[in-house]
């Protein structure tokens, strides 16, 4: 049975204020009433759709009215708590689809209706004391990317809460990443996401989360009870606050380039294509390579991207934000959110993929491809010049320079002082090796060197381990490799079974000396300010490279280090060939950091004094004067 309330003592219609609303302000509660406010430039009617149960069939209508700048407005006075809402709009002659609004923050089971909560009610005890770990310096970033199923569904894993968000609340992943020494977590995505049935969660179904539904909603197969809606949320709170308070930053991995099913998702119900880039034709533009993608130039569009990190970074307190497919994004939008970030904390990060998966529908020149990254401020980009130059490209087999093509010595170079051409700034320059997308590193280096032992690829491991974290760049690590973890040879594991993502906890005793050299260099890393100078000046100034006859062999030096680094010089050699490598120094006394496998942030690997020193296969000699 349909009720129909359109003028009622309880129901009372508003005109907007002069000041525009915001798009997150769809649904306003208070334990008096709930406001209302819906934008759309094509309707022309809009109600809201009241339910008593996020799966009852009857409803209640609220008429919503039109005011200024295209939003219609209700308030309802009483207590709404507990209850379900949908909202739909009429225009040519019907009534569209029913959606949850393009930012509900609270849904049923499967993100089909938005819930009314009170949002204070999910902050977990303590939430409001809940600060950001201290970042001294932004150059002290090392960043490390995993997915909360593979980081926890190991049986060795130790974790009660398996693939959850309270996971991460543990004590075993929680000192194991402050062993490892990182800053900063990236959880690929965390929002409600449509490929996984979240009423059937026994099925153990595996994904990515690479397709957004509500952005703005934590998705309910990470929490113990999806049919919670308060659930979701005060799991993913207690999460982010148990990492800060283990001195753990947390970076949210978001998709605004692309949503779940065009015509079928929240963006496409209320205002059909608006929110989207057409073809002439009227087809959807697919920049995404997923069937469609957004347009972040349209106004309300980028409002809405604005307003979406701003909300997590303020209600959630994320500490930063990485952009799936960037480049479909125009640059003037990335400005604005950096902007939006900026008057929250400027510490919160920003950085993403400065590509996309094919051509979008907008000029090229205005999108926030990497070589534009400069035009950006304060927004990273992945290099991808350094990741092909140390391990190969994801587009072949052909080997890198860690593992010994001595063809790519040249951008490796490049990407060791973080690629000036296009980064403007050395921390927009996000130096990685692997992420979730290819192989994994250990499958990568079986790949392209299929005729070497196991020990001479562990050794390429940590070689190009070694350059990513004394680049002049944001350093970034695959969770995981840590721990020699291996996808048996699958590169596109978006929805493969646990058994080929999980991460091998069991590999921290028989791969300990990998484990060990990973935290070591991150020490080094951070002790050594030099290795992260943070300005394309001090780049320039104090960095050179050193004349080398072996194509294998790169070799430079960090100078003039007086009151910048403890250390005055600092000699980084890295030896990409299969054979020991005698390599000019400037004569010195030196303290050894790294040396054949082996890294010691104290020093204590020995010291050195001359001016030649052999840098084994496959490996990286740090000295220290």
């Amino acid at each position: 049975m349909r009720k129909t309330i359109l003028f009622m003592l309880s129901v009372a219609l508003v005109a907007c204020t002069a000041k525009q609303p915001k798009l997150e302000d769809e649904c306003l509660y208070s334990s008096s009433k709930t406001q209302f406010s819906f934008w759309s430039d094509q309707a022309e009617q809009m109600e809201v759709l009241i339910y008593d149960e996020a799966n009852a069939e009857t409803f209640e209508t609220i008429a919503l009215k039109k005011g200024d700048n295209d939003f219609w407005t209700a308030k309802v006075k009483g207590d709404l708590a507990g209850k379900f809402y949908t909202v739909r709009s009429f225009q040519n002659g019907e009534w569209g689809q029913e959606s949850p609004g393009i930012f509900a923050k609270a849904v049923s089971v499967n993100g089909q209706r938005a819930a009314i909560i009170d949002l204070k009610q999910t902050n977990p005890e303590g939430w409001a004391k809940d600060q950001r770990p201290a970042m001294p310096d932004p150059t002290d970033i090392v960043v490390y990317e995993t997915h909360l199923r593979d980081f926890t569904m190991s049986p060795n894993s130790g974790v009660e809460h398996k693939g959850k968000f309270l996971a991460l609340t543990e004590e075993k992943p929680l000192s194991h990443l402050k062993e490892l020494g990182i800053s900063h977590i990236q959880l690929l995505p965390i929002f409600d996401y449509g490929s996984i049935d979240e009423t059937a969660l026994d099925q153990n179904r595996y994904n990515w989360g690479y397709d957004p539904v509500n952005y703005n909603v934590p998705d309910g197969g990470y929490s113990t009870d999806p049919y919670d809606p308060a659930c979701r949320i005060r799991e993913a709170k207690a999460m982010i606050q148990a990492l800060h308070q283990a001195g753990i930053r947390v970076v949210m991995d978001v998709v605004y380039n692309h949503t779940y099913d065009a015509n079928g998702c929240a963006l496409g119900r209320v205002v059909p294509k608006y929110f989207y880039r057409m073809n002439e034709d009227g087809s959807f533009a697919n920049g995404s390579g997923c069937g469609n993608e957004t347009a972040s130039d349209h106004e309300m569009m980028r409002r809405f991207m604005v307003e979406s990190v701003c909300y997590w970074a303020r209600e959630f307190h994320i500490d930063g934000f990485r952009f799936d497919l960037m480049g479909i994004h125009d640059q003037e939008t990335m400005r604005q959110i950096r902007a939006a970030l900026d008057e929250i904390d400027p510490s919160i990060l920003t950085y993403g993929e400065g590509w996309a998966a094919m051509a979008p529908a907008y000029p090229y020149e205005e999108l926030a491809m990497k070589q534009w990254t400069y035009k950006m401020p304060r927004v990273g980009a992945f290099s991808d010049d350094i990741r092909n130059a140390l391990i190969g490209s994801p587009f072949d087999h052909d080997p890198g320079f860690a593992s010994g093509n001595a063809a790519c010595k040249q951008n490796v170079m490049w990407g060791l002082i973080a690629c000036p051409e296009w980064s403007g700034e050395p921390m927009q320059h996000v130096s990685y090796i692997t992420c979730h997308d290819n192989y994994c590193l250990r499958d990568r280096i079986e790949v392209s060197t299929q005729n070497s032992t196991e020990g001479d690829r562990i050794r390429m491991n940590k070689l190009a381990q070694t350059a990513v974290l004394v680049s002049q760049g944001m350093s970034f690590l695959y969770g995981g490799e840590e721990l020699y973890r291996t996808k048996k040879g699958i590169d596109n594991s978006y929805q493969s079974p646990d058994s080929i993502n999980i991460i091998p906890w069991e590999n921290k005793v028989n791969r300990q000396n990998l484990f060990n050299y990973y935290r070591e260099m991150i020490a080094i890393r951070r002790a050594h300010k030099g290795f992260r100078l943070g300005s394309a000046e001090a780049v320039k100034e104090h960095v050179d490279f050193l004349p080398v006859e072996n194509e294998h062999l790169i070799a430079y030096r960090i100078k003039d280090l007086e009151g910048i680094d403890s250390a005055k010089t600092l000699i980084v050699l890295l030896n990409g060939g299969d054979e020991a490598i005698e390599a000019q120094i400037p004569e010195g006394a030196y303290t050894i950091l790294a040396f054949d496998g082996e890294a010691k942030a104290d020093g204590s690997l020995g010291d050195y004094a001359g001016s030649h020193i052999s840098v084994e296969p496959y490996s990286a000699t740090i000295l220290m004067e």
